[in-house]
């Protein structure tokens, strides 16, 4: 066994920090990913500002990690940092939460609007956090429209290879027959688009109009209203009952409800809440099956 010396003058242990020297960075690994999440996206669900608005802080040179000013957008974050937006502490995000709103008729989802309507946010209550939409209902529409605290969510949402089926209760003038339940069942073409499948059953006849249940997973402008019309059902009233997991349920219109944690969790996959990079994630119970009726009511 070789001994240890003992001198006045320590040779130094390799990667150890010299006196007056910066310490080195370890090399990064060939095709290793730096961790974290981009600034610009952490400061977004941080509620700063939307993402490209804090990818132009950025390029102003407002935005400060550790005391240095940030050079690019792309840079990562873990949320340890001192990070600073004109030289105020950014607080680390939130975990994600979503809320569940019932949207009357005659407002419009947006943040405002040019022509002076009333919007979706200036009817919400003000205690609420920022919040952005999951998709869009609108202006006359009506129903469930969900809200939530992360952008990265909310576009997960909103794809459709997630399948997040949207199923609405539509009033249309004009007669329904099996011929077309069938066209809209088999994709349509409107004005050059093409619709994917759409479900639609009839519920009742009411006169000249009839209650249809209309499932999609789409969600394209105004979709819903198009797809009828073009099989000769003029829609006159749209109710959007349910999106995913969530239902409207009994949520009085203009009222606003947060879905509990533990049913987020019960009701998403797993992979979808991990892209939304929660904060203060607990760990994930397993799965117990379908929870969509349970989204639409409070836990007792």
């Amino acid at each position: 066994m070789t001994e240890r010396r003992e001198t006045g003058r320590r040779t130094p242990r390799p990667g150890a920090r010299r006196p007056g020297k910066a310490p080195r960075k370890p090399t990064p690994k060939l095709g290793a990913e730096a961790p974290g999440e981009r600034i610009a996206k952490y400061l977004a669900r941080a509620g700063v500002a939307s993402r490209r608005a804090c990818e132009t802080l950025i390029e102003e040179g407002k935005v400060t990690i550790d005391g240095r000013k940030v050079k690019t957008p792309a840079e990562k974050v873990t949320g340890r940092e001192d990070i600073r937006v004109g030289g105020l502490e950014i607080a680390a995000p939130e975990r994600a939460r979503i809320w569940r709103y019932h949207k009357p008729a005659g407002l419009i989802t947006t943040n405002s609007d040019p022509a002076g309507r009333r919007t979706v946010f200036d009817e919400l209550p003000k205690s609420l956090p920022r919040t952005v939409t999951i998709g869009r209902l609108d202006l006359n529409t009506e129903g469930l429209l969900l809200l939530t605290n992360d952008g990265g969510l909310a576009r997960a949402l909103e794809l459709p290879g997630n399948d997040m089926v949207r199923t609405y209760r539509a009033r249309a003038f004009g007669r329904v027959d099996a011929g077309k339940l069938a066209k809209l069942a088999s994709g349509i073409t409107v004005d050059g688009e093409r619709f994917g499948k759409i479900e639609a059953e009839l519920e009742q006849e009411t006169g000249a109009n009839s209650w249809l249940r209309v499932s999609l997973t789409e969600g394209k402008k105004r979709e819903v209203r198009r797809a009828l019309e073009a099989v000769g059902l003029q829609v006159n009233r749209l109710i959007r009952i349910s999106y995913g997991p969530f239902e409207l349920g009994e949520l009085k219109p203009g009222a606003v409800e947060e879905v509990p944690a533990n049913l987020i969790e019960d009701a998403l996959p797993g992979d979808m809440l991990s892209k939304a990079r929660r904060t203060s994630e607990k760990p994930r119970k397993s799965p117990r099956g379908p929870a969509r009726s349970r989204l639409g009511k409070p836990r007792r």
